[in-house]
């Protein structure tokens, strides 16, 4: 069960952060006089060894004592040195919380977007609003929401934040996030579990080492490696009790023992070492895998989703951090072939790393089916912390309501916005709208002059949108809407590798909205359309601009999709024919003010009947 907590998150951080920076403090303080402990035991042994072994005063045992003092203090050194870098960690996490909840988080936590899967990387370059909405890059929404430890939980935190999920998903998904909001403590654990690593796991390399077929297929090597191995070891204790064991003697027999292991081993020891290499790597990957499963898997869940995450986390009733611990352990006996006395010694009388192949291989057969669904559950944990992190920080934000059945599809798209605002906005300078499409008005027509306030409000409607379609909490006092995808052309450029024209980028994209409205249309249950048009067809004449929107608009209305479209053409605001189908007329005023432009940034009915532009050349100075 969920530890619960009372106090408001930024006092309730303040006080943990306190809390580990004292005790990092202590550690600290404890790491400086263990060292000179270590330093003191240095120097006994030294004075031990010259009065035991040099001036024969006393037993010479007297200087194993300083050794196994130093020996027990450096494993207790490395504790605490541990510890430490868990106590910093932590503060860290409070430390960014607090500052997102004061609204100056912008790069502290920036990532990284180059190295995503293939996959993901397409959605990201197909998507039709994620760089208009700022979902990516330096100050975005997927920096403010992501505290996700592994490459897999961003992604999957980042799909989510691209794709809309349906309607039940998204529910599961609330339920999940509600149950997960207080959960304080658990999301702690989870952000200083295992190494030091900011972003660790690489997902696919893993699954392609977990799921590889089996290379060593002969099933009695591990027989015949042990008979071996028991002849080599009779030899050796034979000839150490001086016996004879025929004319051959111990030795000689230990010889061609030693021979016939060579044969055994020589035509299978590159699929061996492939075994035994490619383990390496994959042991990297799963040590922060195992301690964050650790850490699920203590504790108990009451939503449907986050039970099926808990399903996940086992393989043939073994725990996944417990199966990935006896990985671990044969990846130490891996480690300790590197060992010259072990390589020697061990290794070919043995058949050391014959055994440690096989079993290598037998953990794979056995458990690595279950590491799909390990990593899966993984990232989809980390996907709902993120949220809930951001649902915990912002208590004001509520759950979006869904509309369906009659009062939602049965007419068509909608979205009813109370007091809505942008997230990535500080709330101090955060001017809040409320608005309405769907029914009879099913597109904004907003005018106003420069720095008004219309591009703020489309990416406030939309951004809100993509947290809704994922399952977060939304910027508003309330939220109501029908399934949404989302279309925006907002941030169109020329491409001067392509040798396209502003315009020419931005009928591509307005192509690929209408493309997208057509073809959820009729389509039932599936999401209507939003589109967000910002200044749109600026590129062209005025003639051409107003035919131009003017059929854009009206295939996208007759789609049954709703939007908003800014403009600064007071033309494109009388568009005859669409104000009966649903075009409302919306605009933001400004007013200059002692040589000084102001904006209230509020939405208001009707035209915008002045502009700003011409007197804001004057304020800067130039001649017109």
């Amino acid at each position: 069960m969920i530890d619960r907590v009372s106090v408001a998150p930024a006092e309730g951080y303040r006080q943990r952060l306190l809390a580990h920076e004292e005790r990092a403090e202590r550690l600290k303080a404890i790491h400086v006089w263990v060292g000179y402990l270590r330093l003191l035991l240095v120097v006994l042994f030294l004075v031990a060894a010259w009065f035991t072994i040099f001036q024969r005063y006393g037993p010479r045992w007297l200087v194993a004592v300083p050794m196994v003092l130093f020996v027990a203090v450096g494993v207790y050194h490395g504790r605490v040195l541990r510890s430490h870098g868990v106590e910093l960690r932590a503060a860290e996490v409070y430390r960014r919380g607090i500052a997102r909840i004061e609204d100056c988080w912008v790069g502290m936590c920036e990532r990284e977007t180059r190295d995503l899967s293939a996959g993901l990387s397409a959605k990201l370059a197909a998507s039709l609003y994620a760089a208009d909405l700022d979902i990516i890059g330096r100050g975005g929404m997927f920096e403010l929401l992501c505290t996700a430890r592994t490459r897999m939980g961003e992604e999957m935190l980042l799909e989510w934040l691209l794709e809309p999920a349906a309607v039940g998903e998204i529910l599961e998904r609330q339920a999940a996030v509600d149950e997960l909001r207080d959960g304080v403590d658990l999301r702690e654990r989870m952000a200083v579990a295992g190494e030091a690593v900011v972003v660790g796991v690489q997902a696919e390399a893993l699954r392609e080492w977990a799921e590889a077929p089996d290379v060593l297929r002969q099933g009695w090597m591990p027989w015949f490696a042990g008979v071996l191995a028991v002849l080599a070891v009779a030899a050796v204790v034979e000839w150490l009790r001086g016996g004879s064991m025929g004319a051959i003697g111990p030795i000689g027999a230990l010889l061609i023992v030693l021979l016939v292991e060579a044969g055994v081993r020589r035509p299978f020891q590159r699929q061996m070492d492939a075994v035994l290499e490619g383990t390496d790597q994959a042991l990297k990957n799963m040590q922060l895998l195992a301690a964050l499963l650790e850490q699920m898997e203590g504790e108990s869940f009451e939503s449907a989703r986050l039970r099926e995450i808990k399903r996940k986390l086992s393989s043939h009733a073994v725990a996944g951090s417990v199966a990935i611990a006896r990985l671990g352990r044969l990846g130490q006996y891996r480690d300790s072939m590197d060992n010259p006395i072990v390589r020697v010694a061990l290794n070919l009388p043995l058949m050391y790393s014959v055994q440690l192949a096989f079993a290598i291989q037998r953990w794979r057969r056995r458990h690595g089916g279950a590491v799909r669904l390990w990593l899966e559950a993984v990232a989809e944990m980390e996907a709902l912390l993120s949220l809930a992190t951001y649902s915990y920080e912002h208590p004001g934000d509520p759950f979006p309501e869904f509309l369906e059945g009659e009062a939602g599809l049965r007419d068509g798209a909608r979205l009813e916005a109370v007091e809505i605002g942008h997230p990535l906005i500080a709330a101090a300078r955060c001017v809040r709208n409320s608005l309405q499409l769907g029914g009879e008005t099913r597109v904004l027509m907003i005018t106003g002059s420069n720095m008004s306030g219309k591009s703020t409000l489309m990416r406030t409607v939309g951004v809100n949108t993509v947290l809704a379609m994922c399952g977060a909490p939304v910027r508003a006092r309330s939220l109501r809407l029908t399934p949404l995808r989302i279309g925006a052309s907002l941030l169109v450029n020329d491409s001067l590798q392509e040798g396209h024209s502003r315009f020419y980028a931005e009928i591509e994209r307005l192509n690929k909205i209408c493309s997208c409205a057509e073809g959820g249309r009729g389509s039932g249950g599936e999401a209507g359309m939003l589109f967000l048009l910002d200044e749109l067809l600026q590129g062209t004449n005025s003639k051409d601009r107003l035919i131009g929107a003017h059929g854009v608009v009206w295939a996208l209305m007759q789609t049954g999709a709703i939007g908003i479209v800014t403009t600064h053409d007071l033309a494109l605001a009388g568009m005859e024919g669409l104000r009966e189908g649903g075009l409302k007329n919306m605009h933001f005023q400004d007013e200059i003010v002692e040589g000084e432009m102001r904006f209230d940034f509020r939405l208001r009915e009707g035209v915008a009947m002045k502009s700003n532009g011409v007197e804001l050349m004057r304020l800067i100075g130039l001649k017109v």
